[in-house]
């Protein structure tokens, strides 16, 4: 699986599921046209995270979709991930690099154009950016705006992803500005059916 074929990149956040399986919710995700996902689970203990990351995993495993860790390198490299996530006050990427040699994809966050050029200088995969329709997920979460988006997407050779607020209503907002992808929590986990929702964001957003 490669980072371009990644249009839908579903992030975790189990609250955001109302109440319903946690995993059937991812596996219905990956249905529907996730290629890539992030296990991110702030308030989870290590062995929680340990455990729910073989699991999510092994979802991923089945259906050929991209694993992504957030922020936990140990526990990426437990569970041979495909790939880590770092927020800006996370490890710095070179560090991550050499720790994970090479072998994991890194993701970065980057809010304006000098973090996603020190991102991509730094050996980023990817980015995400955001929040773009600011988020109820993270509460401190400024809003990006639609210009300063697309400055950073022009601003670096690698794929950015936007997120933040994004869900079927709003994300052919995004259409046709140069980004790799879109990425969702409970613009996704938060609906009724997560396989739908997930069809309608692709062919909403392509």
């Amino acid at each position: 699986m490669d980072l371009k074929d990644c249009r839908i990149y579903l992030v975790t956040d189990e609250k955001a599921c109302l109440g319903k399986d946690f995993y059937k919710c991812i596996e219905e995700s990956i249905k529907g046209g996730v290629k890539i996902v992030q296990l991110r689970e702030k308030k989870s203990s290590t062995k929680d995270f340990y455990e729910k990351a073989l699991k999510v995993k092994e979802i991923c495993k089945n259906y050929g979709a991209l694993f992504i860790i957030n922020d936990r390198l140990d526990i990426a490299q437990a569970v041979e991930a495909d790939g880590v996530h770092l927020g800006q006050t996370d490890m710095p990427i070179e560090k991550a690099k050499k720790i994970l040699k090479n072998k994991f994809l890194i993701g970065a966050t980057a809010r304006n154009v000098k973090e996603a050029k020190k991102a991509e200088l730094s050996g980023a995969d990817y980015i995400g950016s955001g929040a773009i329709f600011g988020t109820n997920t993270k509460g401190n979460a400024k809003k990006l705006e639609m210009e300063d988006l697309k400055k950073i997407v022009n601003s670096v050779k690698i794929p950015v992803f936007a997120i933040g607020g994004i869900n079927i209503n709003n994300v052919c907002m995004l259409k046709n500005i140069g980004l790799q992808g879109i990425c969702a929590v409970s613009g996704i986990l938060s609906e009724k059916d997560c396989k739908k929702t997930v069809n309608i964001m692709l062919k909403n957003f392509i």
